[in-house]
């Protein structure tokens, strides 16, 4: 199932900004592949129906590629025979199995701009395949998924398969803390620019290829755009649900490993100029005062909680220690716009290792102060503490952007100019 070598992913660079695709495209515009393994008796008027509604309605130039992979009926011979009669249709002929390895071999070989797949039973209706492609087109979206899960979609399949497909879509919200709603639903579309960043990062042949594929998007910060649809349920689907469920599990538990242990790079995937919320270093700065605002009178108000019950020391290490676990969140979610629970462990022990250095500033001030004046008061130990905090607050700001989170400037390669 793992076809991807590690060295397949070490040369990971940010996307460019992302633009509309040129619609004078000398080639296609769009690839929809259709993926299938021993379908010969759908095959034929499926692609024919596809084929048909794409040149009724679609408004720029297309592709239907047919990968056939490993079929020992005689669907090749039918995927033959389709393209040498609609001039849009291509065959593409695997010698294994896996729906994942058809769309990673299809998708690497096409040369349009938005690339798509759906299931070759048709089950989505296809009046949404131009919204489900039109962000990509446009420019404002790189990953589109059908979803028939989220208000709008109108679905008819019977209670096994909905409460499989809720199933799952469950657990892979409650371990991987994902947003998009459905992953399973085999209408998808992908910026080809895209696509050819995220494949090297997918180790999966098979059918947890898509959810795989979307899980590092998401990490990456790209956008996901949802699609809400009609889909009715194929009562003759050849899929396999139990095994299906068994390799989706060891796929989750595998990327969940990754995520956990920081080996997955999909951080440097993220777009140039969204690494960081909008403003750049100007606002990443206000952003920064004001939960370091919010942080400093939190730790001053515990501080004086605490004080009489355990020491100054003790409150004022308390105290610091409470607020720099609040403070590294804050400041990754709405300071560095990182979301998601990628890297929030290596992110937490890199802020308690700042947090030492705020501990050592303001314990050393306290240290020094009563030194110097042992009969100090309340109000003086609180004017010190304040006077270490601002000290450590530009400090703590460049470490933040520079270790913590690590959301230095990249030098950019020609390609990847904005």
């Amino acid at each position: 199932m793992r076809e991807q070598g590690t060295a397949a992913v070490k040369d990971v660079h940010p996307l460019p900004r992302r633009t509309p695709v040129p619609t004078d495209h000398p080639d296609a515009v769009l690839d929809v592949v259709v993926p299938v393994y021993n379908e010969e008796t759908d095959l034929e008027p499926s692609v024919r129906r596809l084929h048909a509604y794409l040149r009724e309605t679609f408004p720029y130039p297309f592709r239907i590629t047919i990968a056939d992979n490993a079929s020992t009926d005689r669907t090749p011979e039918i995927a033959v025979r389709l393209a040498g009669e609609l001039a849009e249709v291509e065959g593409l002929r695997l010698d294994e199995k896996g729906r994942g390895r058809a769309l990673r071999t299809a998708w690497s070989r096409s040369s349009a701009p938005v690339l798509a797949y759906v299931d070759v039973d048709l089950s989505t209706e296809l009046a949404a395949l131009l919204p489900l492609v039109a962000p990509l087109i446009s420019g404002h979206s790189d990953i589109a998924i059908g979803t028939r899960l989220a208000p709008g979609a109108r679905v008819v399949r019977g209670p096994k398969r909905e409460f499989t497909s809720r199933c799952y879509n469950a657990i892979l919200r409650s371990t991987l803390a994902v947003g998009f709603s459905d992953a399973q639903c085999g209408f998808k579309a992908v910026r080809r620019d895209v696509a050819e960043r995220l494949m090297p990062l997918v180790k999966d042949s098979g059918w947890f290829f898509d959810t795989e594929m979307l899980v590092i998007a998401e990490r990456a910060g790209l956008r996901i755009h949802e699609v809400p649809v009609d889909w009715v349920d194929d009562p003759d689907s050849r899929v396999d649900i139990l095994a299906t469920a068994l390799a989706d599990l060891r796929g989750i538990a595998r990327i969940g490993s990754a995520l956990a242990r920081g080996t997955l790079p999909a951080a440097e995937l993220r777009r140039g100029g969204e690494g960081e919320p909008s403003g750049g270093l100007v606002m990443q700065l206000v952003r920064f005062a004001a939960v370091g605002a919010v942080s400093t009178l939190a730790h001053l108000l515990l501080y004086t909680l605490l004080r009489p019950v355990v020491g100054a020391q003790a409150a004022n290490a308390v105290a610091l220690l409470i607020c720099a676990i609040g403070n590294t969140a804050a400041n990754r979610r709405l300071t560095f716009g990182i979301r998601g629970p990628g890297g929030v462990v290596r992110h937490q022990a890199r802020g308690l290792a700042v947090f030492l250095l705020g501990l050592t500033l303001t314990s050393g001030s306290l240290a020094v102060l009563h030194q110097a004046v042992p009969s100090a008061g309340a109000r003086v130990e609180l004017a010190v503490l304040i006077a270490a905090n601002l000290t450590a607050t530009l400090l703590r700001f460049l470490l933040f952007r520079a270790w913590v989170f690590g959301t230095r400037p990249r030098k950019r390669t020609g390609s990847a100019a904005t």
